[in-house]
Formats: structure tokens, sequence, C-alpha cells
């Protein structure tokens, strides 16, 4: 009997960690929702990050587009890599916009000329304050912004090029 209480310790703890390794490799879902979606951006006005695009501001978001707002930084590498996407969306009438993160002009200017600038607007955040403002989680992060400015979508991560199609019908079904 008193072998028995001795594997139950071991017991218990092999079970709870089959449960946290099963957890691990299978989470229970692979989005974040957030508490932004189904209501307005928070109001900002960010200067012009790049030589070649105006500053953003909440009324550039709340003009009756719906458009995408990208979150991005020189820095980041998988931006580098999210660019090409972006440049796809623009070709099929998306308009984007982008706040560049804790980012230099001169930074941003080589970014853009290296990778590409589908932006119609580029605000600079060098304090982060609007990214902490929506509870960004870092950089790239990607909103889907209706007319009014209303946040329709979240993006957490790097968009791939098989992302394009939901997020163009999901851009026109926010008109």
């Amino acid at each position: 009997m008193k072998r028995f209480w001795l594997w139950v310790p071991v017991s218990v703890f092999a079970l709870l960690a089959g449960i946290f390794v099963s957890q691990l490799r299978h989470p229970s879902g692979n989005t974040i929702p957030s508490h932004w979606v189904g209501h307005p951006m928070p109001q900002f006005d960010l200067p012009a990050a790049a030589s070649s695009r105006p500053a953003l501001s909440f009324a550039n978001l709340a003009d009756g587009k719906p458009k995408l707002l990208n979150i991005f930084a020189s820095w980041c590498i998988p931006c580098a890599s999210e660019a090409a996407v972006l440049a796809d969306l623009k070709k099929q009438g998306v308009e984007v916009d982008g706040i560049a993160l804790r980012d230099t002009r001169s930074d941003l200017d080589q970014f853009l000329a290296r990778n590409g600038n589908p932006y119609t607007h580029i605000g600079g955040d060098v304090s982060s304050s609007v990214a902490i403002a929506l509870g960004s989680t870092g950089v790239p992060e990607s909103y889907i912004i209706d007319g009014k400015g209303i946040v329709r979508k979240q993006y957490i991560g790097e968009l791939s090029p098989e992302d394009v199609p939901a997020l163009v019908a999901e851009i026109r079904a926010a008109q």
C-alpha cells in the first residue's frame, strides 16, 4: 500500500505534463480576438514618416473607403517579405495605409526604396503610442478598417500570398 502512495505524485505529474504538451502541440485556436473589432480606431494624428507619403490620422481612416492599416518597421525582417503581399493588395484596388513603428525617416525611405511602397499614407509612431492604444503585439500587424474608421478584423503577424483573396473579399465587404 505504501508503494501505491509513492507513485501517485509521479502519476499526477505525468498526467499534467501530458496535458501541457498536448495543448502546446494542438492549441485551441490560432487567432487572438481583438477588443477593437467592432469599435472605432482610437483618435490619433501621426506625422509623416516617409519622404514620399503624407501623414496619417484617424480622419484618413474614416474617409468613407475601407482600407488595410499595416503596422510595420524598416528593422522588421517579416515586414520586408510582407511588402510583396501589400503590393499585390494595392494592385487589386485595396488602399493600404501604414504606421511605421519606432523608425527614422532615412531608414524608412531606404526600406521603401528596397521593398516597394504600397502605402497611401504613412504615419510615424516613434513612441509606439498608437500601437499601444491598439493593443498591438508587434510588427507586422494589420487591421481591416471600414469607411467609418471601425476595426473589422485584426491580423497578427506577416500576411502571406494565400491571405490575399480573403483580405480582398473582407475589405470589399467592409464597404
